[in-house]
């Protein structure tokens, strides 16, 4: 699927996605620090990926673990610093959640450090009975100890 405003596109179409250019951005995230192109591969090829385009260049990314029935989670979402302040991460969100094959869910999730106030635009709240999830967490994970 594709959708188009001014001279931003986004679409859904694997063999469009810039799989390195995401890949540059989530190794310097805080979230996926020096995560390896073979795992970005196998995340892309397993969940629903959203790139987000300026004309050929790949300037956001964000993607959906879903069953598509009732659970989605939104995950590495950014948009290059040099185009924040413009709406994208906000019509790239609201483009997810507008998806036909994620309509009717009955649970979203995401985490995230610093961008409370553009999920609450649509509609994200802290969640409420924290105490219900748990997790296993594994920061650094990809990033490879000093020497090796």
């Amino acid at each position: 699927m594709e959708w188009t405003r001014d001279a931003y596109r986004i679409t859904t179409d694997p063999e469009e996605i810039d799989r390195a250019a995401a890949r540059a951005y989530l190794a310097r995230s805080y979230w996926a620090e020096g995560v390896p192109q073979e795992i970005v591969d196998r995340s892309i090829d397993n969940s629903l990926a959203f790139a987000l385009f300026e004309e050929e260049k790949q300037i956001g990314f964000a993607r959906v673990i879903s069953d598509r029935a009732t659970f989605a989670y939104i995950a590495d979402v950014y948009v290059l610093e040099e185009y924040r302040g413009r709406g994208l991460a906000l019509w790239l969100i609201e483009t997810i959640l507008a998806h036909p094959e994620l309509q009717g869910l009955r649970r979203w999730l995401l985490t995230t450090r610093d961008a409370h106030g553009l999920y609450a635009k649509v509609g994200f709240v802290p969640a409420a009975r924290t105490q219900r999830f748990l997790e296993i967490d594994r920061p650094g994970l990809y990033v490879k100890p000093r020497g090796e």
